[in-house]
Order: C-alpha cells, then sequence, then structure tokens
C-alpha cells in the first residue's frame, strides 16, 4: 500500500476542515430561525457574529494573496455570506440600541480595521512580506476567536453547571482546529497552522470541563434524588404510625 504524498494529506485535511467548518458556520441558524418568528434579537449579542466576519473576511484575503489556497478561500468566501446574513437578520430585529451598537462595531471593525490592514498591505508591501503581514494578522486574530471560550470555561468551573456549555460546537470547534493544523503543517503555512494548536488545547479543556462537570451534576442529582426517597419513607412511616396510634407526642 503506497503512502500518500504530502499535498494529498493537505488536500485531505484541508476538506475536512471545510466540512466542519461549514456545519460551524450553520450551526448558528437555529438561533436567527427563532430570531425571525419572533421579530426580537432576545437579547442575543452580535460581538461573536461581528468577529466571525472580520475573520472570515481577513482569512479570504489572505486565502487569495495566496497561490494554491482555493481550500481556505472556499469556506472563508461561505463564512462571509453566512454572517452577513446573520448580522443583517440581528439589526433587522435588534433594539434601536442594539441596532446602533451593533453598527458601530461593524464599521469599527469590518469596514475600519479590515481596510486599514487591506491598504497597509497593497501600499506598505510587495510578494512575500505582504503575505506575511496578511498572515500575521490573521494570526492574531484566530487566537482572539479562540480565546473567546475563556469566558465559558470560566463560568462553568465558577457555578460548577455545564448548562452553557454548547458540548457539540466544542467537539466540532476541537475537530476543526485539528483539521486545519495539520493542512496548515502540511503545506507548511504556520500562520494557519501555530493557532489552531491553541484552538485544539482550548477545545479539549472544554471537553474534559463538560465531563469532569457533568458527572458531578449527575452525583448531585443521584444524592438529591436519595435523601428526597429517605424523606419520603420517613413520611409515609409517620403517615402510618399516625394512622394506628403509634406516633410519640
Amino acid at each position: 500500500m503506497a503512502f500518500l504524498t504530502v499535498h494529498q494529506l493537505s488536500f485531505i485535511f484541508g476538506i475536512f476542515g471545510n466540512a466542519i467548518s461549514f456545519f460551524v458556520f450553520l450551526s448558528p441558524i437555529t438561533t436567527f430561525y427563532k430570531i425571525y418568528q419572533r421579530k426580537s434579537s432576545q437579547g442575543y449579542n452580535s460581538i461573536p457574529y461581528i468577529i466571525g466576519l472580520f475573520s472570515a473576511s481577513l482569512l479570504l484575503y489572505y486565502g487569495v494573496m495566496k497561490t494554491h489556497a482555493f481550500l481556505i478561500i472556499t469556506i472563508n468566501g461561505a463564512g462571509c455570506v453566512f454572517e452577513v446574513t446573520y448580522l443583517l437578520i440581528y439589526v433587522l430585529y435588534a433594539t434601536k440600541k442594539d441596532k446602533i451598537s451593533t453598527l458601530r462595531l461593524i464599521v469599527l471593525l469590518n469596514i475600519g480595521c479590515l481596510s486599514l490592514i487591506v491598504g497597509v498591505s497593497l501600499l506598505l508591501t510587495k510578494g512575500a512580506k505582504r503575505v506575511a503581514l496578511v498572515g500575521w494578522a490573521c494570526a492574531v486574530i484566530n487566537v482572539a476567536v479562540f480565546a473567546a471560550p475563556l469566558s465559558v470555561m470560566r463560568q462553568v468551573i465558577r457555578t460548577k453547571s455545564v448548562e452553557f456549555m454548547p458540548i457539540g460546537l466544542s467537539i466540532c470547534l476541537t475537530l476543526n482546529a485539528m483539521a486545519w493544523f495539520f493542512y496548515g503543517f502540511f503545506i507548511r503555512d504556520y500562520f494557519i497552522a501555530l493557532p489552531n494548536i491553541l484552538g485544539f488545547i482550548f477545545g479539549i479543556i472544554q471537553v474534559i470541563l463538560y465531563l469532569v462537570y457533568k458527572k458531578a451534576r449527575k452525583e448531585g442529582q443521584k444524592v438529591g434524588v436519595e435523601s428526597n426517597a429517605d424523606g419520603t419513607e420517613d413520611l409515609k412511616k409517620s403517615s402510618i404510625e399516625l394512622e394506628t396510634g403509634d406516633a410519640k407526642v
């Protein structure tokens, strides 16, 4: 059996990463369908989608500048379409205050910062230096995106509850980080590979926290049920004693 070449391995992991990334981009659809049905943003935060659009836009620009980066271009192009759609629905049904804050952030981040990076890269750099500059920007943004679940992990530790940890999404993001790490590793694109090491580590930590605190919760519920059962038995015993005149006064 012949071994796969580096190019074939990078393509396999790239396809795998594209497939998982697509489902990650697709995952908020139920949330926005509820917003559409209720004609209200229901207090949801738009920041994750603003950052998601910025990250996808920057990676799309990075992919366009690189050679043989079709997989990066396709998934981030699709990501831009998803994030713009989500933000349009959010702005349509958000309160006036949330609309203003969302539009301000979009202008600041997705127009201002993105235009600055594109302008500086086009005017001040050429060739490999331009790719490196945008690559570093992508790496920094990806690290920030991967660090976002820290707030969720802190909440899980503080409350000892996994109620607000979407474990399915956490597993998908962990697999996604693993796929893109190997893709970047095999094509020697360390601007893609290195940030995904952090994403993989944070993903594994989230899964461990989920298993630990879910187990603790189940044990707590079991103790509660047993305690409740004992109380019920005592109540039954007291009722029998009262009926037979054996109760102690």
